[in-house]
């Protein structure tokens, strides 16, 4: 196994003594090539500097030190504490284009002499000097077309195939035979390799080898997901011999478990109201036992988290907001991620989300980063949202796009509020459809349950459009139901189960699917939630045996484990002789449910 021609290219660079300037695309490997091969081949430290997070007083400051001397105070200049660790190093400037312009004026001291200030690099240490990027203009801030600069170093552009991020991956993934990837990834476009870049690779392989959606590895750039053939994500999975899920049950809670155990960056995407942040708080609280670093984006600075302080030694120090001190293990969440309180800070949070540091010092116990956003549009209106780059989108592991249906708030509502819930519940599954759902969120629900029980009018709990206009739902059924008024549901089927028994059976003995009763319990048993399947249990099996075997099959196939573990078992009491009595009774002799 060859050097790759990055790595030749740093082996030539620190004989030679030449600054080395790398450019290339995102996610090809030109980082964790530094962070890997250096310390193995060179026995040297990589003194890794995220340029995008250096404000002025990083790299270099004039603070009072007392002269040793003549005892008075005087001022020194004091440099960031990486530059000095004791041990010969190489300096790694990366994302260098995404620097202001005053770090850029720093750097070229740094680049053209290999000094800062009064400091020589070399003498605390330093071997090499590196900047890389990525030239695209939709991921820089900067040009570096200084003749000054460029003069003093030697520069690379390289693609993908320069690096060894197939190998990296072979080393990752012993179990796998990855040939056949690497041959159907080299056969795409180059439009589709930039899309579907190494790094992406990484994502899919590491998405698969959970057992989740290869799909969630795909960025979403500015709301979307990135336009991948389902063909190509079907040809690598035929690759590894696997079976690509199209989803998974109970998608949002399986992912944030993963991500925890498996020290993932992940983002949700969903609507206002949807249960992001709440299921994201409750899931670290479960995973850890503590509670989320929980940082709002629209409200937070990278200052925020971090600022150069002198240390005892003489050199820049950063000290991190105690949030992120110490053993305890941590779980990030970004909250309105992609609302943030100006660009450099969206730009800034790379270093964290891809090396899971600040400032160049790693973050102690750090076991996963949640990014909570909004899509650009919901129903038809547009959020004030903050467009992203493939190099921000592409840090994260998965990416998924959540779905009202996807975080089940219902059984919470129902432990709430009680039979209010239960109304408003039923309500929203069975009086709305898809768009008035839409206009509905779980915390709008909670709002509209919140009014009724102070006697306030429901229509205040609607989201307010302006001008006196509030979210086209009709409330009329939803005020019948809170007065009292029954529908179908399963407390109805439960008053009368001798009856809907025979009803449902007529219904399959006049067609092999049944007739509109057939649909009608189908759809109630469908949409109940786990705690009210369970109340009625009795009634639950009684009735399922005269529903057709593919209605039955829908209980069973994509659920939660909970719903899942309630199916198994009425299923199981489906074929034993039942007892039928009051609602919720024994369901059969010897069973058990749940």
């Amino acid at each position: 196994m060859g050097t790759s021609l990055l790595e030749r290219f740093i082996d030539g660079m620190i004989a030679a003594g030449i600054t080395g300037q790398v450019f290339g695309e995102h996610g090809i490997g030109k980082t964790s090539t530094f962070l890997s091969y250096v310390p193995r081949e060179h026995d040297l430290d990589v003194v890794l500097v995220p340029a995008a997070n250096l404000t002025p007083d990083d790299l270099l400051v004039n603070a009072p030190v007392r002269d040793a001397d003549t005892g008075e105070l005087a001022l020194h200049q004091l440099i960031m504490k990486q530059l000095s660790p004791g041990r010969r190093f190489i300096l790694l400037i990366d994302d260098s284009l995404q620097a202001g312009d005053t770090i850029q004026s720093q750097l070229m001291q740094v680049a053209c002499n290999w000094t800062l200030g009064e400091h020589d690099l070399r003498a605390l240490g330093c071997v090499g000097v590196f900047l890389t990027d990525n030239e695209s203009a939709a991921e820089t801030s900067a040009r570096r077309t200084d003749l000054a600069v460029l003069d003093r170093m030697a520069t690379l552009h390289i693609g993908a195939n320069d690096t060894s991020w197939r190998e990296s991956l072979v080393r990752r993934y012993p179990r796998w035979d990855l040939d056949g990837v690497f041959r159907v990834w080299a056969a795409q476009t180059p439009e589709v390799r930039k899309l579907l870049s190494p790094r992406t690779l990484q994502h899919m392989l590491d998405c698969a080898a959970e057992g989740l959606p290869m799909r969630w590895a795909v960025p979403l750039l500015n709301g979307a997901r990135l336009d991948v053939d389902d063909a190509i994500l079907a040809q690598v999975a035929t690759e590894l011999g696997i079976t690509d899920p199209g989803t998974v049950p109970d998608p949002v809670r399986r992912l944030l478990r993963t991500a925890i155990a498996r020290r993932w960056a992940v983002l949700l995407q969903g609507p206002p109201g949807c249960g992001k942040t709440e299921i994201a708080k409750q899931i670290v609280r479960e995973e850890t036992g503590q509670d989320p670093v929980y940082f709002s984006l629209p409200v937070t600075n990278v200052e925020d988290l971090c600022v150069p302080v002198p240390a005892a030694d003489g050199t820049l120090d950063t000290l991190l907001t105690r949030a992120l001190l110490g053993p305890r293990p941590k779980v990030i969440v970004w909250d309105e991620y992609n609302r943030p309180k100006d660009r450099a800070a969206f730009a800034r949070l790379m270093e964290i989300t891809q090396e899971w540091s600040l400032a160049g010092r790693p973050i102690e116990a750090l076991r996963a980063q949640f990014a909570l956003q909004n899509p650009p549009y919901h129903v038809g209106r547009k959020l004030q949202v903050t467009p992203n780059n493939l190099a921000q989108a592409s840090r994260f592991t998965a990416a998924l796009e959540v779905g009202p249906d996807d975080i089940p708030a219902g059984q919470w509502l129902l432990d709430t509020y009680g039979r209010p819930a239960e109304a408003a519940l039923d309500w929203w599954k069975y009086d709305l459809d898809d768009e008035g759902r839409d206009w509905v969120s779980k915390r709008t629900l909670e709002r509209l349950i919140k009014l009724h029980l102070h006697d306030q009018p429901l229509q205040a709990g609607l989201i307010y459009l302006g001008d006196g206009e509030f979210a086209p739902v009709a409330l009329s059924g939803l005020e019948a139901r809170l007065a009292g008024e029954r529908r179908v549901g399963l407390h109805e089927l439960a008053a009368d189960p001798a009856g809907w028994a025979a009803r449902l059976a007529r219904a399959v003995a006049d067609c092999d699917e049944g007739t509109d009763d057939t649909d009608l319990v189908h759809q109630v048993f469908s949409n109940a939630e786990v705690s009210q399947l369970r109340e009625h249990t009795a009634v639950v099996v009684q009735l399922l045996r005269h529903l057709p075997p593919k209605l039955r099959a829908t209980y069973l196939v994509g659920q939660t484990p909970e719903r899942q573990r309630f199916w198994i078992d009425a299923v199981k009491a489906m074929a034993a002789p039942t007892v039928v009595g009051a609602a919720g009774g024994p369901a059969a002799t010897g069973s058990r449910t749940s």
